[in-house]
């Protein structure tokens, strides 16, 4: 393939660094959705789609056969790519993904014709490569929600049937032998332990729904003592996982919180610790204080989430490729950054081979003044 300078090819060349951080600028600001990521999945591919745009602004170029036939697939992937997790992403809609490209190309225009208008042909490779891109991201991204949505029902059947059997065959062991008041206690046990849980299944429903739709978490705020609150958690999931629990805590700690959020967001990260962390190790929570802050940290020992995913961990339906196997519905760590941001709050996962993975959540202690 033999290449001829070309002044629009050149300068884009020059200026990938430019366009990309005018691009970010503005979806931040023009696009709500964007507006809390802290990565656009569109700019870890941008460099390499604009790199292709720049082979097309060159003029005279002979491809052959193959090299037209790999430089679609390579653009079609980055599109598919972005439709992708653009799907995956909270309040995201397919406007606001078309709206991401529309941005680009009047970033692109801009930059480009600063010095020298662009020639007629210049734009149309521009903007038919732009259109196709959107085609692209569109077309995956529904796709995506589709395939979500389709995993999401059948998964969610599976779970919710545990509990409903677990009540479901309890009472029928209770009528069939009215005699037996002694096995009817730890049957009724049994019986108010799944509905608990199917009642926890559905308010993550809710709060999911009501998350995606761009309502707030309806928060009680009281005084909490957090100390006492978690010991009291450990006790419980010890109770039902085996003692694999540690508690720290040197001394009682008070903050202002949502009690049952807190508990709930806390419960979710120890779960996601039994379910993927090294089962012969034991799962620690640590809380501490600043002057103004509480620390609230769910370490494990077990394998490593890869650092690239872990930015992605935080949406819903998302899990890690390593546990990509294990049955769930992916809202776990959703949640627990939903109340931690209504809590004025922020959390991030530490993972690596040595120390094991660390999920830690910092809240004020009084996030009504905030």
């Amino acid at each position: 393939m033999q290449k001829i300078p070309n002044q629009a090819s050149d300068h884009l060349k020059k200026n990938l660094k430019k366009i990309m951080q005018l691009w970010e600028e503005r979806a931040r600001n023009e696009i709500s959705a964007a507006i809390h990521q802290t990565s656009l999945s569109l700019q870890n591919s941008l460099p390499e789609y604009l790199s292709q745009i720049a082979e097309e602004l060159s003029n005279k170029v002979e491809k052959t056969s193959v090299q037209i036939a790999a430089d679609k697939v390579e653009s079609t992937r980055i599109g598919n790519q972005h439709g992708h997790e653009r799907a995956s992403f909270v309040n995201y809609s397919l406007d606001q993904v078309i709206l991401e490209y529309h941005i680009l190309r009047q970033v692109l225009f801009q930059v480009m014709e600063e010095e020298t208008p662009l020639e007629i042909n210049e734009r149309d490779i521009i903007i038919n490569s732009i259109e196709q891109a959107v085609n692209d991201a569109a077309t995956q991204f529904s796709k995506t929600l589709q395939d979500i949505q389709e995993l999401f029902m059948v998964t969610l059947t599976h779970d919710l049937r545990g509990p409903m059997n677990v009540a479901k065959m309890g009472a029928q062991i209770i009528i069939g032998h009215p005699e037996r008041t002694d096995l009817h206690i730890n049957i009724a046990n049994r019986i108010d332990k799944a509905i608990n849980r199917l009642d926890s299944m559905i308010q993550d429903l809710l709060d999911a729904s009501r998350i995606r739709a761009g309502q707030s978490l309806e928060l009680n705020f009281e005084e909490c003592k957090l100390d006492v609150v978690l010991r009291d958690l450990v006790q419980d999931l010890n109770f039902t996982y085996g003692e694999r629990f540690i508690f720290v805590s040197s001394h009682p700690i008070i903050s202002y919180c949502s009690l049952k959020e807190i508990r709930r967001m806390i419960e979710n990260l120890a779960i996601n610790a039994v379910k993927y962390g090294d089962r012969n190790m034991p799962i620690t929570i640590v809380l501490e204080e600043t002057e103004a802050h509480v620390k609230l940290t769910v370490h494990n020992k077990g394998n490593p989430i890869a650092r690239e995913e872990q930015s992605t961990l935080f949406q819903q339906f998302r899990r890690a490729k390593s546990v990509e196997n294990q049955k769930g519905w992916g809202l776990g760590l959703f949640l627990v950054k939903s109340i931690t941001e209504a809590h004025q709050g922020i959390v991030f996962v530490e993972s690596l081979k040595a120390k094991g993975t660390s999920f830690v959540i910092k809240l004020p202690k009084d996030p009504r003044v905030i």
